[in-house]
């Protein structure tokens, strides 16, 4: 028995559909459907009928139905309680490059306006952060957004917060006496650019992908993959050819002509930076901490 079947019971309760519940609990369909067929198994007896549109639940469902969410009810208010009485860490979840890039400088500042607390962070894939907050294993998720890379999460379940912005950059090592880029959009002749890629389901991938999407005159051919902007700037530095990196990760690096820009702004990628919230509000350290971070936001809400 896992809690976060009878999250997604409930979830599929309220929207009466297998796909909308999917999307809202951030998983495919055939993953939600295994997990609610293994509540019923574990119940024995069979929560849903299926043979009917919209989806209605059965004699059992309905009757269950009170006891999951009286159940998940007494579990949040009994967590809240306890880390609000025993002093517990606040947990964030971020992208590997915020946490990185922007997550310490952002803490201070939390820190100075909401006071003292200690934290845990982890570091993951964009999936792994949101499914971390929707299980309930976080209290916050920092993630990378951009305009036509929607995050699907319920809004009305999970606030968010604009709380800054960054932009990826094509860049490379100089070359030559004017310390020109090595390489430079969107290139030219018949000898295709060395590309330093994101790992297709990375989210910083996907926006690089946007870009050339809307570029058909980029000459790129593909040397390397790898999922973290890290990875990417180690290896453009060595001078592997030209990645899509974090302004915020390359700062120094560009100021003193390690990497040169490989192309003029309008190949520049823009990306918010943004906070999403535990639907939990009995907990005031995280209130606290919800509301400092509106106070110090670089961008507005």
């Amino acid at each position: 028995m896992e809690l976060t079947w009878l999250e997604d019971f409930l979830c599929l309760a309220r929207t009466n559909n297998f796909s909308r519940a999917a999307q809202e609990r951030n998983i495919t369909q055939s993953a939600f459907s295994r997990r609610i067929k293994a509540l019923e198994n574990w119940l024995g007896a069979p929560l849903v009928d299926r043979s009917t549109y919209p989806t209605a639940l059965t004699p059992a469902g309905q009757a269950f139905l009170g006891v999951a969410g009286e159940v998940l009810r007494s579990l949040q208010l009994a967590r809240a309680d306890l880390r609000a009485s025993g002093g517990g860490r606040v947990r964030f979840a971020a992208l590997h490059t915020l946490a990185l890039s922007f997550f310490p400088a952002w803490l201070g500042l939390v820190k100075a306006e909401a006071g003292a607390f200690d934290s845990t962070l982890q570091a993951d894939n964009m999936h792994n952060c949101l499914q971390a907050l929707i299980e309930g294993d976080v209290d916050f998720a920092l993630c990378f957004v951009h305009p036509e890379l929607p995050v699907v999460i319920d809004p009305l379940r999970f606030s968010a917060l604009r709380i800054g912005g960054d932009r990826l950059i094509p860049v490379c090592v100089p070359k030559g006496p004017g310390r020109r880029p090595r390489f430079s959009l969107p290139g030219r002749g018949a000898k295709a650019i060395p590309f330093l890629a994101y790992g297709p389901d990375a989210f910083l991938g996907r926006a690089v992908a946007v870009k050339l999407r809307d570029s058909p005159d980029c000459r790129l051919h593909t040397v390397y993959e790898n999922a973290m902007a890290e990875g990417l700037k180690a290896m453009a530095l060595a001078g592997h050819g030209v990645a899509w990196l974090p302004e915020s990760s390359i700062g120094p690096a560009l100021s003193d002509g390690r990497l040169r820009r490989a192309g003029a702004a309008h190949w520049d990628i823009p990306l918010g930076v943004r906070l999403y919230r535990t639907p939990d509000r009995g907990n005031p350290q995280v209130e606290a901490i919800w509301d400092a971070a509106q106070t110090v936001s670089q961008d507005g809400s």
